[in-house]
């Protein structure tokens, strides 16, 4: 009994008895933190509109956002083991995959995995999303895509509405 007792004591002092924190926790929070109507503007001046809403009982956010000269495209965002996962459905037709990569502080960084519907693998595509947090009701984001070796980078500026 007395072995018991001092493995178990043993245990807890390493924290084998604590579950491991979730790195994506942060994350999905600031994701979360999103929810509601955002306005804001690219970086040419086109007005933009980003909308978040929890879906899926509350295990993703999804992202619509428009601008006054594109269709609208979406982005669902959700918890995927120790980091989150997201799915660009662009309106060029395809649809990019990327992981969080951690970069700690106010932004997070999505980096490219894979697409879907691309005729060829240097067919144009989304690639990368940066997104800083500068304030609660303020939201910078940054969409780098890729054709071939070429890559271009744009960034909204949102203001949160409600």
């Amino acid at each position: 009994m007395q072995r018991l007792g001092l493995a178990l004591a043993i245990m807890l002092a390493l924290g084998a008895g604590a579950p491991a924190a979730d790195s994506s926790d942060a994350s999905w929070e600031k994701v979360k933190s999103l929810v509601g109507e955002w306005e804001g503007k690219y970086g040419d001046g086109t007005k933009a509109h980003a909308s978040y809403r929890l879906v899926s009982n509350g295990t993703a956010v999804m992202e619509t956002l428009t601008t006054s000269d594109s269709d609208q495209m979406v982005t669902v965002y959700h918890p995927d083991g120790a980091s989150l996962f997201m799915t660009h459905y662009c309106s060029m037709g395809n649809q990019s995959r990327m992981r969080e990569k951690t970069t700690g502080g106010a932004s997070l960084e999505f980096v490219y995995v894979d697409a879907t519907n691309l005729k060829g693998p240097d067919d144009h595509r989304m690639s990368r999303l940066v997104m800083t947090f500068p304030a609660s009701d303020r939201l910078v984001q940054e969409w780098t895509s890729k054709a071939g070796a070429k890559e271009e980078t744009g960034r909204f500026e949102f203001v949160r509405q409600k």
